[in-house]
């Protein structure tokens, strides 16, 4: 017999459900966290996506972006099904890109409470110009903004 404490799925809801809409928007998604096995360890966990998507809020155009989010998790780590619905409910949400690089730091946190995290957001040129925003926790609003190391793959 299991003991359902152990249950790597306990609490999971998203996690192998076969059929799941994405959230309207970021406010009605889930972010779904699991116990972190080793909280005694400071590790980094990354995650990247390449194919971000939010709409721009005056033209309602699409900005595209490729987000990066490190962290060293304290007692829970963050579920990557429900963080890829999450990222997936910015898709039509109209937000300036500095605004969505905050917004996805501060859910996180809020989430897992991490003892550090980092969201970077290279977003795609428009009009010759590209951004890129940095959000930490805590606040290192003096540290430089560097670009994450592509990983290979």
């Amino acid at each position: 017999m299991s003991d359902a404490s152990n249950d790597p799925k306990r609490g999971l809801n998203l996690l192998g459900r076969a059929i799941e809409a994405i959230p309207a928007r970021p406010d009605l998604a889930v972010l779904e966290t699991f116990p972190n096995r080793y909280p005694q360890r400071s590790y980094w966990i990354r995650f990247e996506t390449v194919d971000f998507t939010s709409l721009c809020p005056v033209t309602g155009q699409p900005d595209f972006a490729r987000i990066t989010i490190d962290y060293v998790a304290d007692e829970r780590c963050i579920e990557t099904k429900s963080l890829k619905f999450y990222l997936a409910s910015f898709r039509n949400s109209r937000s300036f890109n500095e605004e969505v690089v905050n917004r996805i730091l501060d859910d996180l946190v809020a989430a897992c409470a991490p003892r550090r995290m980092i969201v970077h957001g290279a977003f795609a040129s428009r009009g010759g110009i590209s951004l890129s925003a940095q959000a930490a926790h805590p606040d290192e609003a003096a540290h430089r903004l560097e670009p994450p190391a592509r990983s290979r793959g």
